[in-house]
């Protein structure tokens, strides 16, 4: 597994000119398409369902900032990981 960007992460999508906020990860979407990422809109965060946006590592164009990543989360980054490998 790629390294996920952790939630709090503010970035640029490819031919996107508002940025976003990464919010969750692996979301499924009513086509049962899985993503990798979540956002909304940043700076003005959760609007409504109407205004969620998801998308892959490769629909980003620039990473303006990298979220909080402590050992907590690398715990869960390794679960979501293994998890991901054992549906495989």
């Amino acid at each position: 597994m790629k390294n996920l960007l952790p939630i709090g992460s503010v970035v640029l999508l490819n031919d996107a000119e508002k940025r976003l906020m990464v919010n969750g990860w692996y979301p499924e979407a009513q086509d049962v398409k899985t993503y990798e990422y979540m956002g909304c809109f940043y700076p003005e965060g959760f609007i409504d369902v109407e205004h969620i946006f998801l998308f892959n590592h490769e629909d980003i164009d620039k990473v303006d900032y990298v979220g909080f990543a402590d050992a907590e989360f690398q715990m869960f980054a390794k679960r979501v990981s293994d998890e991901l490998e054992n549906r495989k």
